[in-house]
C-alpha cells in the first residue's frame, strides 16, 4: 500500500515540475512575441498585454490538464487502496478459518487425550483389584501348602513308628524293590528304543536322499562313440578320399579317428572312443567341406587350429564347472582335467555332467546332516576325475583319480572320497560315504544312462513335437526311423503359399534345435476336400 502511494506522489511532483515548463515556456513565448511585434512597429504596451492574454490561456490549460490528471491518479489509486484492502480482508479470513479448524482439531485431540486417561484409571483400578485377589489367593494356597506338609510329615512319623525303621532304610528297600520290578520293563524298553532308533535312522536316511534328489534335477542326455557329418552331396565323397585315398588317410592319421563313408548315404560316420578325437575330426570335416579346399597340409592346419580351440574350450568348461560348484580355487591342471570329462562318457552318460549332479547331490546331503557342504562338492566334482586321463595313464580310474589328487595336494577327505565311492576300500569320512551315495543315485537314477531305443523313441517324439508346436499344423507323422517327418496342415489357415514357408521354418527349428544323424525331409500336405450329395 505505502508502495503504491509513494508512487502516485512521485508521478504528481511529475505534473509539477512539467506545469513549471510550460510556465517557463511561456515566459520565453512572451519576450518572443514582443521582439515579433516590436519588429512589426506596434506598441511593447500591446505585445505585453497580448503576452499576458496568451501566458493566462495556457496557464489555465495546464492547470485544468495537471487537475484531470491528478483526479485521474487519484482514483487509479483509491482503486488500488481498495483491492489492497480487500485482499488483507480475504486474507484475513483464510487464516481465521485455518485457526479455527486447528483449534477443533486440538479440541477434539484433547478429549481423545481425557478419555484415554479415564480409561487407562478404570483399567488401573481393575488391575488393583485383581492384583489384590492374586494376593490373597496367594496367601490361601500358602496356608494350604503348610498344612498338607505337616500332615505329610505326620503321616511319615505314624508310618516309621508302625515299622520300626530308619528313612535311609525305608527309601532303600522302595527302591530295591522297584528296580526288581522294572528290571524286565527297562529290558523292553531298550530293546524297543533300539528297534526304533533303527527303523527311524532308515527313515530318516531315506528322508535325505530324498530331498536331496528334489532340490537337484538334471537332464542328462546320453553320448555315442560317432559322429554323424552330412554331406551336400554324393559327389563330396570323392573329393574327401582323394587321389588314391590320399586325403582321408591325412584325416585319419591326423586326427587319430576312424572314417566310414559308403554305409550311410550323404554323410560321413565318424568313429572312435576318444570323444576329443572325434570332435576335433568332425569340425575339421565340416570346415573342409564348407570351403571346399580337400589336401593334405589344409587338413593337417585346421586339426592343429581346432586342437588349440578344443584346448581352450575345456579349460573354459573347467572353470565353469568350478564356479557353479563355488568350491573355491582348485589347481590349474585339474581344472583341465575337469574339463576333459565334457567329451568322456560312461555307459552313455556324459562324465562332465555326471560329476555335477553327484557334486551338488553330495552337497544337498552333507547340509541335511549339517557337514561342509563345499568340501561335499569338491568331493563329488573331483570323485572321477581319473576318467580324464585314464587312456594316459595305467591303472582303473579310481588309482588314477587319487594319484592326481594326491599329486596335486588336494584335502584328505577328497582323496579318500575318490578311493572308495566303488567300493576299492572302507571310506574313513562321512563325506565320502555320501559321495558314493550319490554317485549310485546319479547312475541308477531313471532316464541318467538311457538305452539306445528309448533314444529312437525320444528323437522320434521330439520331432513331432517340434512340427505340432506351429500354427496352422493338424498331425504330424515320424516315419523311416525319423529320416522324414509328414505334416497334415489345417487348408482353411494355410494356403498353398504358405505350405512352402512353413516347411522351411520346420526344416530351420528342426536344424537349430534337434541332433540326428544323416538327413530329415520334411512334407507339408495341404488337402481339400469338395463333397455334395445328389438327391
Amino acid at each position: 500500500m505505502f508502495g503504491t502511494y509513494l508512487g502516485s506522489v512521485q508521478t504528481g511532483v511529475t505534473v509539477l515540475i512539467a506545469c513549471v515548463a510550460v510556465l517557463a515556456g511561456a515566459g520565453i513565448g512572451v519576450v518572443l512575441f514582443r521582439l515579433y511585434y516590436k519588429s512589426k512597429g506596434k506598441t511593447s504596451q500591446k505585445i505585453i498585454d497580448d503576452a499576458k492574454k496568451l501566458a493566462e490561456e495556457n496557464r489555465k490549460k495546464e492547470v485544468l490538464e495537471t487537475k484531470q490528471e491528478i483526479h485521474l491518479l487519484k482514483q487509479d489509486a483509491d482503486k488500488e487502496i481498495r483491492q489492497l484492502k480487500q485482499d488483507a480482508e480475504k486474507e484475513i479470513k483464510e487464516k481465521r478459518n485455518s485457526c479455527n479448524a486447528l483449534e477443533q482439531k486440538l479440541l477434539q485431540r484433547e478429549e481423545r487425550l481425557d478419555n484415554r486417561s479415564t480409561n487407562l484409571d478404570k483399567r488401573e483400578e481393575t488391575l488393583n483389584q485383581k492384583e489384590s485377589k492374586i494376593d490373597q489367593k496367594k496367601a490361601d494356597l500358602e496356608k494350604q501348602y503348610s498344612k498338607v506338609d505337616a500332615l505329610i510329615e505326620e503321616q511319615n512319623k505314624k508310618l516309621l513308628e508302625i515299622s520300626g525303621l530308619k528313612v535311609e532304610d525305608a527309601k532303600t528297600i522302595i527302591l530295591e524293590r522297584i528296580e526288581e520290578e522294572m528290571s524286565l520293563e527297562i529290558s523292553a524298553k531298550i530293546k524297543e528304543a533300539e528297534e526304533k532308533a533303527k527303523v527311524e535312522s532308515n527313515r530318516k536316511a531315506q528322508c535325505l536322499l530324498a530331498n536331496a534328489i528334489q532340490q537337484y534335477a538334471g537332464d542328462t542326455v546320453s553320448e555315442r562313440t560317432v559322429s554323424v557329418v552330412p554331406l551336400p552331396s554324393d559327389e563330396m565323397k570323392g573329393r574327401i578320399i582323394g587321389r588314391e585315398g590320399r586325403n582321408i588317410r591325412a584325416i585319419e592319421a591326423s586326427t587319430g579317428v576312424d572314417l566310414i563313408i559308403d554305409d550311410t548315404p550323404e554323410a560321413v560316420v565318424l568313429s572312435s572312443f576318444d570323444p576329443i578325437r572325434r570332435e576335433v575330426a568332425r569340425r575339421t570335416l565340416e570346415t573342409l567341406i564348407g570351403d571346399g579346399r580337400i589336401q593334405p597340409s589344409r587338413i593337417e592346419e585346421l586339426v592343429n587350429k581346432f586342437k588349440k580351440e578344443l584346448d581352450t574350450e575345456l579349460r573354459e568348461a573347467g572353470e565353469k564347472a568350478v564356479f557353479d560348484t563355488g568350491i573355491g580355487k582348485v589347481h590349474p591342471e585339474l581344472i583341465k582335467l575337469i574339463g576333459r570329462l565334457k567329451f568322456r562318457t560312461s555307459y552313455g552318460q556324459n562324465a562332465l555332467n555326471h560329476s555335477l549332479e553327484v557334486a551338488f547331490l553330495s552337497g544337498k546331503l552333507a547340509s541335511e546332516i549339517g557337514l561342509d557342504e563345499i568340501l561335499a562338492r569338491r568331493a563329488g566334482l573331483l570323485h572321477d576325475i581319473g576318467k580324464a586321463a585314464d587312456h594316459e595313464m595305467e591303472g582303473s580310474h579310481v588309482e588314477i583319480g587319487v594319484e592326481l589328487a594326491t599329486r596335486y595336494h588336494e584335502n584328505a577327505t577328497v582323496v579318500d572320497a575318490i578311493a572308495s565311492h566303488h567300493g576299492d576300500k572302507e571310506a574313513t569320512t562321512i563325506i565320502a560315504l555320501l559321495v558314493a551315495a550319490a554317485d549310485t543315485l546319479s547312475a541308477a537314477r531313471p532316464g541318467a544312462r538311457s538305452e539306445s531305443i528309448e533314444n529312437y523313441i525320444k528323437r522320434l517324439t521330439q520331432l513331432e513335437e517340434i512340427c505340432n508346436e506351429f500354427k496352422g499344423v493338424d498331425k504330424s507323422y515320424a516315419l523311416q526311423a525319423g529320416r522324414e517327418i509328414r505334416i497334415l496342415v489345417k487348408p482353411e489357415e494355410i494356403d498353398d503359399t504358405q505350405a512352402y514357408k512353413l516347411a522351411r521354418d520346420i526344416r530351420i527349428k528342426i536344424e537349430n534345435t534337434m541332433s540326428y544323424p544323416g538327413t530329415i525331409k520334411v512334407t507339408v500336405i495341404r488337402e481339400t476336400r469338395a463333397q455334395e450329395t445328389a438327391k
